[in-house]
């Protein structure tokens, strides 16, 4: 299929990229680089540099597209908070031209990276996609609304365009492809856990926090579902694929393992891979954060025929630190 990618310089969308061009699909990845790496798109693919409001349309009308794959997105759950606009901007209003572009051009699928921050602080666990959607950030209100759109347009489209989103929880871990290629974790403002943790472990940050130890958990520490990003490229193709045979139906699921690891386990384990004593210290809880955030996938399996295969968190944190370790050398 050909292929538009949003977003593809960053973390999730090149190793997406990677295992769509591993598959044969003619992908063009169109991103403004404001987050992304140019050196992340995978080669084979090509990159078009621009603002995804602005240039899609011009993307799409070279025609036979047959599908878009959107990851392009603000996602700092701090900033929202602060910066709204920048995301009702950034995500929604983005979105919005991109679907408009997608109908313009008759583009008969979409595959959305949506996020679990759309259920805010659940109250049963683990999370189907039938739990209340009350986000507490701008950030997963921008998801949420991106997915009452696309859901809009795809009724509107009197079966022209079929979509799924994705909601993922904990995405960790790189991808390792042939010839020695890896694409992983590069953020500028790194915000989740395993790569924190394996900054200690590279010398770059002296300790790590854990928010809670009195949270009601085994061990007193927050608990979350990490995913394998290899595993969750693995869910976009399916979608893909999906997508093409629903035509005018949004589909949603949730992306996990459905089970779930404290942050006292991931902190263990990145000790265990890395050798490293990894200096933890106890830290007051912040608000807002839920004890336990774990999915069910079940809908997942039923509808994409998809089974996480990598959910071995030592496994995860392995192919995290030979990413780190690998771009210690190439920065330097």
């Amino acid at each position: 299929m050909k292929l538009l990618v949003t977003g593809g310089a960053g973390y999730v969308g090149s190793v997406c990229t990677a295992h769509l061009l591993a598959a044969g699909h003619d992908v063009t990845v169109l991103d403004d680089l404001s987050t992304g790496h140019r050196d992340a798109v995978p080669p084979g693919a090509v990159l078009v540099e621009g603002d995804v409001a602005t240039a899609a349309s011009g993307v799409l009308a070279e025609g036979g597209f047959d599908g878009v794959l959107h990851f392009a997105a603000r996602s700092l759950v701090g900033e929202s908070v602060t910066d709204p606009a920048k995301y009702w901007h950034g995500n929604v209003v983005t979105s919005i031209a991109l679907l408009d572009a997608i109908r313009a051009h008759r583009v008969p699928r979409l595959v959305f990276s949506s996020t679990a921050a759309t259920y805010g602080e659940p109250e049963t666990s683990p999370i189907t996609e039938d739990s209340p959607t009350r986000p507490t950030n701008p950030y997963g209100a921008t998801k949420l609304a991106i997915d009452h759109a696309i859901s809009s347009y795809a009724t509107a489209s009197d079966g022209e365009l079929g979509a799924v989103s994705l909601r993922y929880f904990n995405v960790a871990g790189a991808h390792h492809g042939d010839g020695g290629t890896a694409f992983g974790e590069r953020h500028t403002t790194e915000t989740h856990l395993i790569p924190l943790v394996l900054q200690v472990a590279a010398g770059t940050r002296e300790q790590v926090a854990m928010y809670g130890d009195d949270w009601p958990t085994p061990d007193g520490t927050c608990v979350r579902d990490y995913i394998h990003v290899d595993d969750l490229a693995d869910a976009h193709l399916r979608a893909l694929e999906a997508a093409g045979s629903g035509p005018g139906e949004h589909l949603v699921c949730n992306l996990g393992n459905g089970t779930g690891f404290s942050v006292r386990e991931v902190v263990e384990a990145c000790r265990r891979v890395t050798g490293h004593p990894i200096p933890a210290v106890v830290a007051p809880r912040r608000a807002g954060d839920p004890a336990v955030l774990v999915a069910s996938a079940r809908r997942a399996h039923d509808r994409l025929g998809w089974t996480p295969t990598r959910g071995d968190l030592d496994g995860i944190v392995a192919d995290a630190w030979a990413f780190a370790r690998a771009r210690v050398g190439a920065d330097a």
